[in-house]
């Protein structure tokens, strides 16, 4: 059994022991249940009515103790008679104070320091000092490898309330730590910036001691974190260091070799373990020496005494003492820093290594690693120190890192794979699971991301469960196992649904689709059509795409100049202009039709120079919109714009009505003769037709007629003609009033004219239609014109 955990050791397992059914694992993945089956593929649907799992409840303080436990590195197994070493913490009490005082505030801190300052150490004592500051206690999270506030989030959860099966949306997750109190220890802080914000944002009540390297990203200045850095230690204190971890005092020629050691080291605490850990191994190779001094030399043998005597490390390896510690620890420590080395840092769990290594006793290596100062733990396992695996690999410690990687591999797909093995055990060695897997030939790749993924699924620890499908993905594709890959498709289809990302889902979905159809796998491509109806359900419900977590302020809005405001842009019309024509030709009388609207051309022509209109807008009438709720710095610009559209518009209407009411009798246009002339010969290329369509021409005048004063009446192209449409001129001799109330003809119709009136058809906005010409007396629908009046010119007469 598991000393530390009471979990199974799987190197302690019956080679003869029969293979247990694999396990299906069901979770509450949002509005899903997800159906974990390590064989076929996991399995998708919708939450079915009344499945949704209750409210969850937080923890207690009981329930909390445990989980805190099981999150911190476990309790490692010792040599018998080998007492540990002891760890005090030294000149922390003003940081450790300020820390505290802060936090009870409610204050979140940034505590900043170089890798070996002791970070991990303060975070200890702080977590006992703020146990009953808040109402949900403290709680311990690692950030190691996080640069998204997605997983840490996730974790936070977990640790607060009692769901060990579902996994919450991101509305669900948002509304839940939402509500959570907690003093929260984030130590090996690895995001900063906007990210680091949105983790704040989404946790307003938490108080946060973020443990960093100077290194890592910065905070935002939004953020308002404080920040105390943690320095090296004095002359003083690293003498007491040394003396506490060696258990007696140090003599003359140790002190100043301390002082010289701690000048080239800055007084980082960890330099100081180290060098404890060289004179310690120093004491115990000078020790055997002189007890193999009281023994009495054979006849022909000859020592010399001196070269026994094992003499002060050098400055240059108290400051890098990797190399000269590791060659003094046993074979089976040795054999444990390979591996760590072939695993980027990381070393697996105590239990792992008799079966690694091929010692069963090898399990004692990592407390004596430990107290070398060549481990430090991260969350729930040990790693090597800040420069250690760098200095190891120089001293040739990765040459087999390949052969290690492999080894490693297949033991962990063989281990992940067990029935007896649980999720949990298993995400808690996922850092080193993966880092197996990344160093690992196609087949052990493939076999153990086979094993692997089920259970990181099963565990919620859904950023190894990606990781791990992708690596088999590719590792698949290389090998050439369309089987496999077809599986790793759709499991990262599956998490894709799960999560919210639909195109993702689609496309991953699809891939498996078509890889099991040429396989005639009809199981697999059952489910894996299934899963994609559900993508394709929530495509057409409109169901929202989750984004990944972004709680970030909500982007600057663009220039007030382009906000549409529809109803104060809209209220003008666009002037375009017309061909002009030379000569139009009279038309049969029609109706007088009453416009109540203002003429287009009126206006343009009245605010053509004081005031550029916008093309393509709505009648002045309408009503205007709400604007845009957005910052407040594009409320003003908007709503004075809109403002002053409705201005313009406003005062267009009212002088264009005083316009056309100001001449209550307008000036009588020249006489007319009431005798029609022969019809004009039609000519090609003009418009001849009336408004309903015919081609007949009405008559011209008599030659002959001619204005009281004997001359004909001349055309003025110059003269403002308000109210005609674009190219419909009067012919010579006839005048028209720009007025919109109908008069009685002053002329009668000859009798060969057309009686029935054309019926004018409604003024559109878009082009404007052909406008019949009418007599003397009759109004003319307003229409645009391509030359408007100024305001200051009179009409012409």
């Amino acid at each position: 059994m598991d000393r530390t955990q009471g979990h199974a050791d799987p190197a302690e397992q019956p080679a003869g022991a029969p293979w247990a059914p694999a396990r299906v694992v069901s979770l509450t993945a949002g509005d899903f249940t997800l159906t974990v089956n390590p064989v076929d593929g996991s399995e998708i649907e919708p939450l079915r009515p009344g499945g949704r799992p209750n409210r969850p409840a937080k923890r207690d303080a009981a329930a909390r103790t445990a989980h805190e436990a099981a999150a911190r590195p476990p309790v490692l197994p010792r040599i018998p008679g080998t007492p540990a070493p002891a760890r005090p913490l030294l000149e922390r009490e003003e940081e450790r104070e300020r820390l505290v005082r802060l936090l009870a505030r409610g204050r979140s801190v940034r505590l900043t320091g170089p890798a070996g300052s002791g970070r991990s150490a303060l975070l200890d004592v702080v977590a006992a000092k703020c146990a009953g500051v808040a109402p949900d206690g403290v709680v311990r999270l690692s950030g190691y490898g996080h640069q998204q506030p997605a997983e840490l989030l996730h974790a936070l959860y977990a640790a607060v309330y009692e769901a060990p099966q579902e996994r919450p949306d991101r509305d669900e997750l948002l509304a839940r730590v939402r509500e959570i109190g907690a003093v929260v220890l984030l130590d090996d802080l690895d995001m900063g910036g906007s990210a680091l914000d949105e983790l704040l944002r989404a946790t307003p009540e938490c108080a946060y001691l973020l443990a960093a390297t100077p290194d890592t990203k910065a905070p935002s200045d939004d953020s308002h974190l404080e920040e105390i850095f943690l320095g090296g230690l004095g002359r003083a204190d690293c003498v007491a260091l040394l003396e506490a971890r060696l258990g007696r005092e140090l003599t003359e020629q140790e002190t100043a070799w301390a002082g010289d050691l701690r000048f080239a080291s800055e007084g980082l605490p960890l330099r100081f373990v180290q060098a404890a850990a060289l004179l310690r191994q120093r004491d115990e190779l000078n020790g055997t020496a002189t007890e193999d001094d009281d023994e009495e030399p054979g006849v022909f043998e000859e020592r010399p005494r001196d070269a026994a005597f094992v003499p002060l490390p050098t400055l240059a390896e108290g400051a890098a003492p990797a190399e000269l510690l590791a060659s003094r620890v046993s074979e089976s420590a040795r054999a444990a820093l390979r591996i760590a080395c072939a695993l980027g840092g990381e070393l697996p769990h105590h239990a792992h290594l008799p079966a690694l290594v091929g010692d069963t006793h090898a399990d004692t290596a990592v407390a004596e690693l430990l107290d070398c100062g060549l481990l430090t733990p991260v969350g729930t396992r040990y790693r090597l120190a800040a420069g250690v695996a760098r200095q190891l690999e120089e001293a040739g410690y990765g040459d087999s890192a390949a052969e290690e990687a492999r080894t490693a591999a297949r033991h962990y797909a063989w281990w992940t794979g067990h029935t007896s093995v649980t999720p949990q055990r298993v995400a808690a060695e996922a850092d080193a699971v993966l880092a197996a897997l990344a160093g690992a030939d196609v087949v052990a790749a493939i076999l153990l991301a086979r094993t692997a993924a089920p259970a990181f699924a099963a565990s919620l620890h859904w950023e190894a469960w990606e990781r791990v499908l992708r690596s088999g993905a590719e590792a698949a594709r290389k090998a050439g196992e369309v089987a496999e890959q077809a599986y790793f498709h759709h499991e990262l289809g599956v998490l894709a649904l799960c999560e919210g990302r639909l195109e993702r889902a689609r496309a991953e979905l699809e891939a498996s689709i078509g890889l099991r159809g040429a396989l005639a796998d009809k199981r697999g491509t059952v489910a894996g059509r299934r899963a994609l109806a559900l993508v394709t359900d929530r495509e057409a419900a409109g169901v929202e795409v989750s984004p990944p977590l972004r709680l970030e302020a909500p982007a600057s809005a663009p220039a007030a100049a382009t906000v549409a405001l529809p109803a104060a842009s809209e209220a003008v019309t666009q002037v375009t202009p017309a061909t002009p024509v030379t000569a139009v030709t009279p038309v049969t009388p029609v109706a007088p039709v009453i416009q109540r609207t203002v003429a287009p051309a009126t206006l343009s022509a009245v605010f053509e120079d004081a005031f550029p209109l916008t093309p393509k807008a709505a009648p002045a009438a309408e009503p205007v919109p709400a604007p845009v709720k957005d910052t407040p710095s594009r409320k003003r610009p908007a709503l004075l714009a809109a403002a002053g559209a409705l201005a313009v518009v406003a005062l267009g209407t009212v002088v264009a009505l005083a316009v056309q009411s100001g001449d209550a009798e307008p000036p009588q246009g020249p006489a007319v003769s009431s005798t029609p002339a022969p019809a004009a010969p039609v000519v090609p290329g003009t418009e001849t037709g009336t408004e309903t369509g015919t081609n007949d021409m009405p008559p011209a005048p008599e030659p002959g007629s001619s204005a009281p004063g004997g001359t004909a009446p001349t055309e003025d192209p110059t003269s403002p003609e308000p109210n005609l449409s674009p190219g419909s001129r009067p012919a010579p001799g006839v005048s028209v009033k720009p007025s919109s109330t109908p008069r009685t003809p002053t002329r009668k119709p000859s009798s060969t004219l057309p009686t029935t009136p054309a019926t004018t058809p409604p003024p559109t906005s878009t082009s404007p239609a052909p406008t019949p010409s009418t007599s003397t007396s009759q109004s003319v629908p307003p229409t645009q014109s391509p030359t408007a009046p100024s305001p200051a010119e009179p009409p012409s007469t």
